[in-house]
C-alpha cells in the first residue's frame, strides 16, 4: 500500500536502514511496499533479499526528485520495466548538466508513472500514469476535476522515516546537504514530519472517503513483480569469452597444457597433471571458466604493453592461474590448499587481486571497457564517521570552531556540555554508519552477462567510468563477482629500476627481474632478508616487519611468506605471532601445540598464520564441510559476521567438538584463535605473490641499490617519505644533488653514483614551466650562464626564484643571493608565454650587485621549504652541537641499561593498549644514519608525547628480545634547532637585515 518509501540510501534525506524499513512493515501489517529512493537503486537488491524474512512483497522504483523536489515517481512493473528505470536515471547520474523533467519524456516499458497532485493535476494521463494523493490532498480533492476521475489517483503517503527522531535527523541531513544552519533550512529543502509509516488499518481509515485509491494502489502493486535468485546465485558475469561455454572450455584446457613448459620445462610430473585435472573438472562443474578466460585475456593485454603485474589473492591456489600466468606462484611447491580458493561446496565467487603500476592501470580499465560489454566500476559506501559528523553537525548548529575542536578530540564531560554540544555528540553517533556519499571501490570493476542496468543504475564519477550504486557484498550476493584491478607502487619501483639499469648498463646482458627460482638462491637476498637491510623493498621495509624478519631469522622464500601472513594484525592480536616466534627460533616449543593443529599446519608449526588453517581447522577440527567452514572465513571478515548463516555456522563448531569431547576450554582458545585473526590474515598464496614481489625488489636493492632508490624516490617512495629514501641511497655512497637547469629532468636520474633530484620535487614549481627548460635544452644545449637562461626559457620571478634558491644554477659559481639579485632586476614579474624571435638580440644589462654571502645553513633552510627535508645531515642544525657519542650500533652491548641516545624522528606508529590507552613505536635515526627503534607506554606517551619533526633526545631502557633492540623511553625531548639564518638577525645578508623589499631595491640600483 506504501508507494513512496525511502531508505537512508536517500543520502542526506532518509533515515531508515533497509532491514529496519522491513521490519517496520511487518510489523505495521503491510504485506506490499514499494522502495523508491531518491535517485538511487542502491538498496533495491538488499531489500528483495531481505524481504523473504519478513514476509514482506518488494516492489521497486526510484523517486526522482531535483535536490528535494519531487517530480514523479516511476515503479517497475517487472524486472524489465527496473532495468528501463535504471537505464532512465543513469542518463541523468552520468550527465549532472541535464535537469529531471517534470514527467518522463517518453513512455517506459513495463512501468507506472505516478506524479504528486500538486505537480500532475493538469496533466493529461496516459495509460501508465496516475496521480498520487497524499492525506493533506485529500480536502482539495472533492472539489477537483480528478474526484470524477478517481481511477487514476493513488494513495501516496510517503515514508521517510520511523519516528521523530527519525526526522530530526532528517533535517539535520539535510542542512549538512545544503550547507547551511539548521535555523536557515528552507522548508522547501526538507520533508514532512509525517513521512512516517502508518499501521495498515490506520491508513486505510485515513482514505475511507475514497475507497477507490485504495483499491486502486493494491491493483497497482499487485501488476508488480521482481524475481532476482539470492537462493542460488549461479555466476551472473560474462558466461563466455570465445562462441560458447564449450569453446570456452576447450580453450582454457588448450591454454593450461600450453602453458607447462613455460612454468616447468620439460618436467614430467604426476602431481601437475593430476592437479590440473582436478582443478579443471571444478572450474568446469562451477561455471567459473570463463572467469579464468577473462582475467587471462586482460593480462594477455598487459603483457603485450609490457605492463608489470602481480596476481595474488586465493587464486594463487590454482595451478591453472600459474599455467595462464595469472599468477607467479607454484602452487605445486608450496602445497597450496586449492580448495581455500574454489571448492563444490564454496557458494561465493573465487577472487584475482592483479596489482599493476600506478602508471599502468588506467590504461588497463580502458581496455576492459572497451573489450567487454556489461561492464562497469564497484561503488563503496562512504558513510558518516564519528569526528567528521561532529563537525558537520556542529556547523548546522552554528557551534564557533573552538567548540568543535574540542568536541572531535573528545576532551569534554558529556555532563557539563551545552544543549547544543550534546545534541551535536548525540545526533553524530546517531548518524554514524550512514551512508554519506558514494565512492568508488579500489579496483574492482563488473563484467556482467546481463546489462548492468538490469542489477542497479550507475553514475559517472570523475574517474569517467560507469560506476554501481551497490557495493561488493550485495553484488556477491547476486552472484556478480568482481575483477580486481589494482593499483600499487612497488611495481612501477621495479619497472623504472629495470628500465634504468637497460640504459646505463647496456654491455652486460637485460635483468631477467622475473628469475625467481634463482633469486631464493642468491646469498645477496639472504643476507638482506636476514638481517632486515629492505628500505625500498616492497611489503618488508615497514619498521614492523623488518624486526619480525630480524626475530625469526628469515633467509628464505617460505619463511617470508610465511612472515607476510604472520605480520597481519590479528594474528599479533591473538597471542599466536610470539608463539609462532618462539616455535620458529627454539624447536623444543613445538611440542606444545595441540597434536591436532601441529598435524594439520607442520610448516608453521601448529600456529594458524594463512587464512587456508583456517577452512582446515574448521573442517578437520570443527567438523564443518568445506562450504561451512568457507562461510566461517568469510564471516570472520566482518561483512557477514552478523548474518544468520555464519552464526549458525559458529554453533554449529561448538556443537561438533562438543559431541566429539573436545574440552570447551580448548575449544574455545582455538575459536579464539580463528576469530581474533582469520578477518586480517591473508591467503597462503596472497603471501606467497606478496614474496615474490619482495624478492624482485630485495634483488635490486642488493645489486644496483642506487639505480632502485632513484626508482623508488620517483615513485614516490613506499611505506616512508621521499628524505628516508634519499638518506638510503647516501647509505649506498650515492651522491644526492638538489635540482639543476643543466642536469635534471622532471624525475630524479642517475649518472654513476650521482642521483639529480628531478624538478617534480619542488614546491610550487610549475609543470609547464619543467617542460619548457627541458625542451629548450633539449633544442639549443645547456644553459651557460643566467642572462643565457632567461634570454632563452620565458619565466616568471616567482619560479625562477625557487630555481635559485635550491641552487639550481650553482654551475655559474655565482653566490644564489647575487642570482637572486640580478633575476629580480632583469625579470617582470609579468609572466611571458613565449618568447618573441627578433633579428637582433637585446643588449644585456648588467647591474653591479653587493657582494651577498650564502652559508651551507642558509641552503638547507632553503632546501627544507622547497623539498621538504635538507640535504646536509639533519645533526648539523642543532642549536647546540650533540654532546652525546653513543651510536645505535652499540645499543645491544647495552641491554637492560638506561641510556640518552639523540635521534631525528623518521615515522610513528599509534596504537592502543588492551584498555583503549594510547602508545606509540617510533623510529629514529642516529648521527651515523642507523636506525634506532623506540616503544613508548602510555604513561609516558601522554607525559612526553612526540613534537613534529625534528631531532630528540631520548632517554631510556635498552631492551633486547630475539636479536632486536628497543629502547623503552622513559622521557623524550624535541632539541632546538638552529634560527633560520635567512631571516635571523644575525644573519649577514643585508636583504633581511635592512627589511627592504627587492622592489625597492631594485628601483635604488637602476638610480
Amino acid at each position: 500500500m506504501y508507494l513512496n518509501c525511502h531508505t537512508y540510501y536517500s543520502l542526506r534525506y532518509g533515515t531508515i536502514k533497509p532491514e529496519q524499513l522491513l521490519a517496520i512493515a511487518s510489523e505495521n501489517g503491510v504485506q506490499t511496499l514499494a522502495l523508491t529512493d531518491i535517485n538511487t537503486t542502491s538498496a533495491c537488491l538488499d531489500i528483495v533479499r531481505l524481504s523473504k524474512k519478513y514476509k514482506v512483497k518488494p516492489v521497486l522504483g526510484v523517486d526522482f526528485r531535483n535536490k528535494a523536489q519531487q517530480e514523479f515517481i516511476l515503479i517497475a512493473k517487472n524486472n524489465n520495466g527496473f532495468q528501463n528505470i535504471n537505464d532512465y536515471l543513469s542518463r541523468f547520474l552520468h550527465n549532472h548538466d541535464l535537469k529531471i523533467p517534470e514527467r518522463p519524456e517518453h513512455i517506459l516499458d513495463d512501468c507506472f508513472v505516478v506524479y504528486p497532485y500538486q505537480k500532475g493535476k493538469d496533466f493529461k494521463l496516459k495509460a501508465n500514469e496516475f496521480l498520487g494523493i497524499t492525506p493533506k490532498d485529500l480536502n482539495q480533492l472533492k472539489f477537483s476535476k480528478w474526484n470524477t476521475h478517481r481511477e487514476k489517483l493513488v494513495v501516496l503517503k510517503t515514508v521517510s522515516f520511523q519516528n521523530k527522531k527519525g526526522f530530526n535527523t532528517h533535517r539535520l541531513l539535510r542542512a549538512i546537504d545544503n550547507n547551511t544552519l539548521l535555523s536557515k533550512l528552507p522548508k522547501s529543502e526538507e520533508g514532512s514530519e509525517h513521512d512516517v509509516m502508518l499501521p495498515y488499518n490506520e491508513l486505510c481509515n485515513v482514505y475511507s472517503e475514497f475507497p477507490n485509491l485504495i483499491t486502486n494502489t493494491k491493483q497497482l502493486l499487485d501488476n508488480c513483480s521482481i524475481d532476482f535468485d539470492f537462493e542460488n546465485p549461479i555466476p551472473k558475469n560474462q558466461r563466455f569469452l570465445t562462441e560458447n561455454i564449450d569453446s570456452d572450455y576447450q580453450l582454457l584446457e588448450k591454454l593450461t597444457y600450453d602453458g607447462i613448459p613455460y612454468r616447468y620445462g620439460n618436467t614430467i610430473d604426476s602431481k601437475i597433471y593430476s592437479r590440473i585435472e582436478k582443478e579443471l573438472s571444478i572450474i568446469k562443474q562451477k561455471g567459473f571458466v570463463s572467469y579464468f578466460l577473462i582475467n587471462w585475456k586482460i593480462l594477455e593485454y598487459a603483457r603485450s604493453k609490457d605492463y608489470y603485474y602481480v596476481g595474488r589473492g586465493s587464486g594463487a591456489n590454482s595451478i591453472i592461474a600459474y599455467l595462464l600466468r595469472i599468477t607467479d606462484v607454484d602452487p605445486i611447491e608450496l602445497d597450496l590448499y586449492f580448495e581455500r580458493f574454489i571448492n563444490l561446496f564454496r557458494q561465493n565467487p573465487p577472487d584475482f587481486d592483479i596489482d599493476f603500476s600506478w602508471k599502468d592501470r588506467d590504461d588497463v580499465t580502458k581496455f576492459i571497457f572497451k573489450t567487454f560489454k556489461n561492464t562497469a566500476l564497484i561503488t563503496v559506501y562512504n558513510t558518516f564517521k564519528f569526528r567528521a559528523s561532529v563537525r558537520e553537525l556542529g556547523k548546522v548548529f552554528g557551534l564557533p570552531k573552538s567548540e568543535m575542536d574540542m568536541l572531535t578530540r573528545g576532551k569534554y564531560n558529556i555532563q557539563k556540555l551545552d544543549r547544543l554540544s550534546q545534541l551535536v555528540i548525540k545526533y553524530a553517533k546517531y548518524i554514524q554508519g550512514f551512508p554519506n556519499y558514494l565512492g568508488i571501490h579500489a579496483g574492482g570493476i563488473l563484467i556482467s552477462e546481463k546489462p548492468i542496468h538490469y542489477y542497479c543504475a550507475t553514475f559517472m564519477p570523475p574517474k569517467g567510468f560507469p560506476t554501481t550504486q551497490f557495493d561488493m557484498v550485495v553484488a556477491e550476493d547476486i552472484g556478480l563477482y568482481k575483477f580486481d584491478i589494482l593499483s600499487q607502487r612497488g611495481l612501477g619501483k621495479i619497472k623504472d629500476t629495470v628500465d634504468i639499469i637497460n640504459q646505463n648498463y647496456q654491455n652486460q646482458p637485460p635483468v631477467d627481474i622475473h628469475n625467481i627460482k634463482g633469486f631464493k638462491e642468491d646469498k645477496r637476498i639472504k643476507y638482506l632478508l636476514k638481517n632486515a637491510e629492505a628500505i625500498g623493498c616492497f611489503y618488508v621495509e615497514s619498521p614492523a616487519m623488518r624486526m619480525l624478519l630480524k626475530k625469526l631469522q628469515v633467509d628464505d622464500y617460505l619463511g617470508l611468506v610465511a612472515a607476510s601472513s604472520v605480520i597481519r594484525p590479528g594474528v599479533a592480536q591473538s597471542g599466536m605471532m610470539r608463539q609462532y616466534i618462539l616455535r620458529c627460533r627454539y624447536p623444543e616449543k613445538r611440542k606444545e601445540a595441540h597434536p591436532v593443529l601441529a598435524k594439520l599446519m607442520p610448516e608453521t608449526y601448529g600456529v594458524m598464520v594463512y587464512q587456508e588453517d583456517v577452512i582446515k581447522v574448521a573442517h578437520h577440527f570443527g567438523g564443518l564441510d568445506l562450504g561451512e567452514s568457507d562461510m566461517l572465513r568469510r564471516g570472520m571478515s566482518g561483512k557477514f559476521r552478523s548474518r544468520e548463516e555464519f552464526l549458525k555456522v559458529k554453533q554449529k563448531f561448538f556443537e561438533n567438538c562438543k559431541n566429539e569431547g573436545k574440552s570447551y576450554n580448548l575449544v574455545a582458545d582455538i575459536w579464539r584463535q580463528i576469530e581474533s585473526f582469520a578477518g586480517y590474515a591473508f591467503a597462503k598464496g596472497h603471501s606467497a605473490s606478496y614474496a615474490v614481489e619482495s624478492y624482485q625488489s630485495l634483488f635490486l636493492k642488493a645489486y644496483y641499490p642506487l639505480e632502485y632508490m632513484t626508482a623508488t624516490i620517483n615513485n614516490f617512495g613506499g611505506f616512508y617519505s621521499t628524505e628516508l629514501y634519499v638518506h638510503e641511497a647516501r647509505m649506498h655512497n650515492g651522491r644526492i644533488e638538489s635540482p639543476c637547469i643543466n642536469n635534471s629532468h622532471n624525475h630524479s636520474i642517475i649518472r654513476g653514483k650521482t642521483i639529480y633530484l628531478g624538478f617534480m620535487f619542488l614546491q610550487s614549481f610549475e609543470s609547464k614551466t619543467t617542460e619548457c627548460i627541458l625542451k629548450e635544452r633539449q633544442l639549443n644545449g645547456k644553459f651557460n650562464s643566467l642572462d643565457d637562461f632567461i634570454e632563452r626559457v620565458p619565466i616568471s620571478i616567482e619560479q625562477i626564484s625557487i630555481l635559485i634558491k635550491i641552487n639550481a644554477f650553482r654551475f655559474t659559481k655565482i653566490n644564489k643571493r647575487e642570482l637572486l639579485w640580478e633575476a629580480h632586476l632583469k625579470i617582470s614579474k609579468t609572466i611571458i608565454e613565449e618568447h618573441v624571435i627578433t633579428l637582433f638580440k637585446t643588449q644585456r644589462i648588467n647591474y653591479n650587485t653587493p657582494e651577498l654571502p650564502s652559508t651551507a645553513l642558509e641552503n638547507a633552510f632553503d632546501e627544507i621549504e622547497l623539498l621538504g627535508f635538507p640535504l646536509c645531515n639533519p645533526f648539523q642544525l642543532l642549536e647546540l652541537p650533540s654532546t652525546s657519542r653513543l651510536r645505535a650500533k652499540y645499543l645491544e652491548q647495552l641491554e637492560g641499561k638506561y641510556i640518552r641516545i639523540e635521534g631525528y624522528l623518521i615515522t610513528i606508529k599509534n596504537t592502543k593498549t588492551a584498555n583503549r590507552k594510547l602508545m606509540y613505536f617510533g623510529t629514529f635515526l642516529d648521527c651515523d644514519g642507523d636506525f634506532i627503534d623506540t616503544v613508548h607506554f602510555p604513561p609516558v606517551a601522554a607525559k612526553y608525547p612526540f613534537r613534529g619533526k625534528g631531532i630528540y633526545e631520548i632517554i631510556g631502557k635498552v631492551m633486547v628480545e630475539f636479536d632486536c633492540v628497543t629502547i623503552e623511553v622513559s622521557k623524550l625531548e624535541r632539541l632546538a634547532i638552529i634560527e633560520d639564518p635567512r631571516y635571523s638577525i644575525k644573519s649577514l645578508n643585508p636583504t633581511f637585515q635592512k627589511k627592504k623589499s627587492f622592489k625597492d631595491l631594485k628601483a635604488q640600483y637602476e638610480q
